[in-house]
């Protein structure tokens, strides 16, 4: 359910990127209450379950436990939306990592946010994330919306891959040359 002053959790392990950000929510979007900013996963998921904020601003890399990670864990620990329950909150993933766009829409993310945040994409997600609280309030059937972001949140969490290992450095065999308009291998 939407209060007359949305809520709103930041979970970002950089404390000047989350001071940047709450700035620039606090321009586009004055009504919008901070309730914590977290500087890792697992904070984050004990803190939205303490506070249950509308909206969660995850980033995708932090020490511990990541934001994917960590909105899957909150989706299993939230309770299904009924009487006084509010649904799950609107994620806006955070990150200077493009590579996990796709991850992040499959987990139902309302938007995905690359670092530096500039201030006229903010507000683009602001827009959404209101259109969205708005179209929750009106909602005549929250908990089938909210049973199907809690089910792809579970399958994103049941499907993700661990994050790749670096691979052991190869070695150098050989240099391309350029010789005239063509292409030498010459051996180390």
């Amino acid at each position: 359910m939407t209060s007359a002053a949305p809520t709103a959790l930041i979970a970002e392990d950089e404390p000047l990127l989350a001071a940047a950000l709450r700035a620039g929510l606090a321009r586009a979007w004055p009504a919008l209450r901070i309730v914590a900013t977290v500087g890792d996963g697992a904070a984050a998921v004990q803190a939205a379950l303490a506070q249950r904020p509308e909206v969660l601003f995850f980033d995708i890399r932090m020490p511990g436990q990541g934001g994917l990670e960590a909105a899957a864990d909150l989706a299993d620990a939230w309770e299904p939306a009924g009487p006084g329950v509010p649904p799950f909150p609107a994620l806006v993933f955070v990150t200077a990592y493009d590579q996990y766009a796709v991850q992040a829409f499959e987990a139902q993310a309302v938007d995905y946010l690359l670092k530096p945040v500039q201030p006229d994409r903010l507000q683009r997600t602001v827009e959404r994330l209101q259109d969205l609280l708005a179209r929750r309030a009106l909602s005549t059937a929250p908990a089938a919306l909210e049973d199907a972001t809690l089910s792809q949140l579970r399958q994103l969490l049941a499907t993700a891959a661990p994050p790749p290992v670096p691979a052991a450095p190869v070695l150098l065999q050989s240099l391309q040359v350029g010789v005239g308009n063509g292409i030498r291998m010459v051996p180390v």
